[in-house]
């Protein structure tokens, strides 16, 4: 039986990559080199552990016009992409495609909404997914078929969320995801949520009305606060829930490919990952990593 398609948030990736790991790992030509090897190592992990039948990484908008549109201050408070990161990420599709890894990119969407996508078309075709990120925004894409491995911080771990985990983690069902977003808000992306809603309160609401407009719709029957908050801020709050819900790409179901260690050897060597490149060069399969 093939294993999942594994779906990994690039970007995600190597940003955790590049943290966790000290910057005076250098390459072959003096710049570092470390969220390249961290996140070369976090894939072959994990693609040891799972057996995937092939991995894709995905790239995209830093912040999406249309969602930028419907909210200005979406990821307005990030900071820029360090230099010695950018170089690295300018480098990384090459090394993930020597591995035989396939690379999805896109201008007007966000990795995120090709990883849904990928996964979607992955699950319509009666296959599993395996969604790897640390965005609890792809919570929404849980379901039989699909699982999110959610990266915990530092360089090792994760977490597979199914139905169960997120109802347990939030209160609340995958598919209520974009709409508990919205009312508790989402710092990491700038967006408020409704004033004084806090997470609790949040999934009681959807779990009482059964969504976002549900609870808009119920307002009068809640404390004079929410009451307040929910009606006043109704356009504001479903204009956060769109930006929250994931756009569906046109991909196609990525082939089965192998991990291509060999390939992979060399484009290590080449960035002067040395160490990495032995390994890979010992190694008779990804189960020997």
């Amino acid at each position: 039986m093939p294993g999942p398609l594994l779906a990994v948030d690039a970007p995600f990736v190597l940003y955790r990559s590049f943290f966790a790991l000290p910057d005076s790992i250098h390459g072959s030509v003096g710049r570092p080199v470390n969220a390249l090897l961290g996140a070369t190592n976090l894939l072959l992990r994990i693609a040891a552990d799972r057996g995937p039948r092939a991995i894709v990484l995905c790239f995209g908008a830093e912040a999406a016009e249309y969602r930028v549109e419907l909210f200005p201050s979406y990821h307005a408070d990030r900071p820029p992409v360090p230099d010695a990161l950018a170089w690295q990420f300018e480098r990384a599709p090459a090394l993930f495609s020597a591995f035989g890894w396939a690379i999805e990119s896109a201008d007007d969407l966000e990795a995120d909404d090709l990883l849904g996508s990928l996964a979607s078309v992955e699950a319509d075709a009666g296959g599993q997914a395996l969604i790897v990120t640390g965005d609890r925004d792809m919570f929404q894409c849980v379901g039989e078929r699909i699982s999110v491995l959610l990266l915990k911080s530092g360089i090792s771990g994760f977490e597979e969320m199914d139905p169960a985990a997120v109802k347990r983690r939030y209160g609340v069902g995958p598919e209520l995801v974009p709409d508990f977003i919205a009312l508790r808000g989402d710092p990491s992306d700038g967006l408020p949520g409704a004033a004084g809603i806090g997470p609790k309160t949040a999934a009681t609401l959807l779990g009482k009305y059964g969504s976002l407009d549900g609870a808009i719709a119920g307002a009068d029957d809640e404390r004079p606060r929410i009451a307040s908050t929910l009606k006043e801020s109704a356009d504001q709050l479903r204009a956060y829930r769109d930006i929250a819900t994931l756009q569906a790409a046109r991909v196609a179901r990525p082939i089965d490919r192998a991990t291509d260690l060999a390939g992979g050897a060399r484009a290590a060597r080449e960035l002067g990952l040395g160490r990495l490149a032995e390994r890979l060069e010992n190694a008779g399969s990804v189960a020997d990593l």
